[in-house]
């Protein structure tokens, strides 16, 4: 691990933000393991399904401002 990266999840577990090194380095690894799950799901869809028009986009962009 690069020590910049490591010195960084260091001080977020010492700001209380992660339990210990090891809690925060798993939680990492799932998020990246769930992010890599989603962007296959989405890579099938769009193999299915063709690209989103510019028109469902702007749709999608407009539903997801509202309910954030």
């Amino acid at each position: 691990m690069p020590a910049e990266v490591l010195r960084s999840a260091k001080r977020e577990v010492a700001a209380g933000r992660a339990k210990s090194l090891s809690s925060f380095v798993a939680e990492a690894v799932d998020e990246k393991l769930r992010r890599d799950d989603l962007n296959a799901i989405l890579d099938a869809i769009e193999i299915e399904h063709g690209k989103p028009t510019k028109t469902a986009t702007a749709w999608a962009k407009r539903v997801l401002a509202r309910s954030s």
